[in-house]
């Protein structure tokens, strides 16, 4: 059985710069699938690309947390289905085909969250859910490759776990997506190593990883992210020879959550690589 994978770009529509970016990416690079904040400063610009663009898979980056978005997130807040039910019309009503719904900062790992996204996804035509069972492969390189920052390493590790404990417990009622999840752990430090580590982790199967690639720029700066340099390296490794030739030389398969939805276990055996990048 192939191994596949999803390269999931996280934050279309935070700014200009990165939505410009997640095209380049995809344009010519390796991503194959976006996550669009509807409720994003630049959520506009990032919906005028995508229609450009109809290769590119498009999902709803829930956003619960970023002011002035945020609220209480309590099991029984009556405003978050109603925000969460806005998010998702307000998605469709871009009139891109919407694949699948994800979280911004994970907040779809929340059961409370997380219940109401099973119960209602499904019916607005929406039937795929960002898998959380997360994992890291080779945290002793990564953390021996990035010293300074070994605490952040640690901490998003920790995270990483919790999310994947917290999904298999609230996973009562399946939906459709990947069947592991890369990428929380590497937040800030996904380079060629971390990559290649998370290919030689791949079983067969459908799997996800997520990136932020971004240009750097007065509003991005702005904005309420940690991530500002590291959004231009993870597009330099995005678009690079190296990555290109890694997916190259072990066979792996680039799909996305449209394909996943469509032909979920019967899937085309042509490889994506070619068709959803310019490489």
């Amino acid at each position: 059985m192939t191994r596949r994978l999803i390269v999931t770009a996280d934050d279309f529509g935070l700014t200009e710069g990165v939505n410009r970016a997640i095209i380049h990416a995809h344009r010519k690079g390796i991503v194959t699938s976006a996550s669009l904040m509807v409720n994003g400063p630049a959520v506009d610009s990032a919906v005028n690309m995508a229609r450009e663009t109809p290769t590119l898979d498009i999902g709803l980056h829930l956003n619960l947390t970023n002011k002035p978005f945020a609220f209480a997130l309590s099991p029984g807040s009556k405003d978050l289905e109603t925000s969460i039910r806005s998010q998702i019309e307000l998605a469709l009503g871009t009139g891109l085909n919407i694949s699948h719904i994800d979280g911004h900062k994970h907040v779809h790992v929340i059961p409370a969250v997380l219940s109401i996204l099973r119960r209602v996804a499904p019916k607005y035509g929406i039937c795929a859910l960002r898998t959380m069972n997360a994992r890291t492969p080779n945290l002793r390189s990564l953390l021996r490759h990035n010293s300074k920052s070994r605490a952040g390493v640690l901490k998003q590790y920790a995270f990483a776990c919790g999310a994947r404990i917290s999904w298999k417990l609230s996973s009562k009622q399946p939906a459709a997506g990947p069947q592991r999840f890369y990428g929380i752990t590497e937040t800030g430090f996904l380079d060629l190593t971390a990559f290649r580590a998370i290919i030689q982790d791949l079983s067969p199967g459908i799997h996800e990883v997520m990136c932020h690639p971004g240009y750097v720029d007065a509003e991005l700066r702005k904005t309420p992210t940690r991530l500002l340099e590291q959004r231009e390296r993870e597009l330099e490794l995005l678009t690079g020879r190296d990555i290109r030739h890694l997916i190259e030389d072990t066979g792996i398969q680039l799909v996305s959550y449209r394909d996943l939805v469509e032909t979920y276990g019967n899937h085309r055996t042509d490889s994506l690589l070619h068709r959803y990048s310019a490489l």
